[in-house]
């Protein structure tokens, strides 16, 4: 049996509910192109057994992508990715990665912890363009 591409985490400090962690997980890798048409995603024991939740949280999260037409379930195979969310912009995210890897690691030298680095991006990503421009 042909090894699941994605590997779900939860954290527990974000606020969103675990399933809805589970599908945005999914989504990011489609986005990314990590998760192509075809792929399978774990199975629901897979993920209870790794993530040690409710295995309704995994089915409640794998309906939703289902809903939205991203994955079918294939009765007693599996669940499998049936559309992509990555665009043409695909080609740009290994530069992109690169720079962002690098501003990670300058954050870090200059003593900002895990935390203060995600309040930072968060904060600056969530500022309108426009106070940019001024």
């Amino acid at each position: 049996m042909e090894k699941a591409l994605i590997e779900f985490y939860l954290d527990t400090r974000s606020g969103v509910s675990p399933y809805q962690q589970l599908v945005q997980q999914v989504r990011h890798a489609l986005r990314l192109g990590l998760l192509g048409e075809g792929d399978q995603l774990p199975t629901v024991k897979e993920v209870v057994a790794h993530l040690a939740i409710n295995p309704n949280t995994v089915l409640k999260a794998y309906r939703e992508l289902e809903h939205e037409g991203l994955v079918a379930a294939r009765q007693g195979v599996g669940t499998f990715v049936t559309a992509t969310l990555a665009g043409t912009s695909l080609a740009a995210h290994g530069p992109l990665r690169l720079e962002l890897r690098r501003w990670l690691a300058k954050a870090r030298r200059a003593g900002l912890d895990e935390e203060s680095i995600e309040a930072l991006f968060l904060t600056t990503f969530r500022t309108p363009a426009q106070e940019d421009i001024a």
